[in-house]
């Protein structure tokens, strides 16, 4: 399989009905980022449907995803194309190859729907992160204790590419 383009999969977006934007900002060796799904409405705001924020550093390992969350109707295919438009953008214009993420633990069920979640975009565990004083940074990076997961960026492409390509209308 061909992985697809950003502006491919931007294209996919508006063939939905979505707008697909990235917000991207340089801050020295820091490049951050914000992705962000939305639905256009006539006469008023586009609704925010998605979003994800991470960072890269300009390493191999350098993509670091932080927040994402999906939100309101209609909203099949929004993680997808979300997920896509990241992956694309690391290996389109950064170093980066992995990714790295914690599966937050809020709690155990919520905490194993991630964890499967994460698995089907090709995240494996690296370690758990929890009350160790050696956690302490990771823990201020992420916001809490959880399974710190790893995961390509080409194989998480192909895969949410192809939960794009499901949800597409016919």
């Amino acid at each position: 399989m061909t992985l697809p383009t950003l502006p491919e999969i931007e294209q996919a977006a508006a063939a939905q009905g979505l707008l697909l934007r990235l917000q991207v900002r340089q801050l020295l060796a820091i490049t951050t980022l914000r992705v962000v799904v939305a639905r256009q409405r006539p006469g008023q705001a586009p609704l925010l449907l998605g979003d994800l924020k991470g960072w890269a550093l300009p390493l191999r390992d350098g993509l670091q995803l932080d927040t994402m969350r999906v939100q309101g109707p209609q909203t099949q295919g929004v993680g997808a194309l979300i997920w896509a438009a990241t992956f694309a953008w690391a290996l389109e214009a950064t170093p980066c190859q992995r990714a790295r993420l914690l599966a937050i633990r809020d709690n155990d069920q919520q905490h194993r729907r991630l964890v499967r979640y994460f698995q089907r975009l090709g995240f494996a565990a690296m370690r758990e992160v929890g009350a160790a004083a050696a956690d302490l940074p990771l823990r201020l990076v992420w916001g809490g204790a959880g399974l710190l997961m790893r995961g390509d960026c080409a194989v998480g492409l192909e895969r949410a590419w192809r939960s794009v390509q499901a949800a597409e209308p016919a």
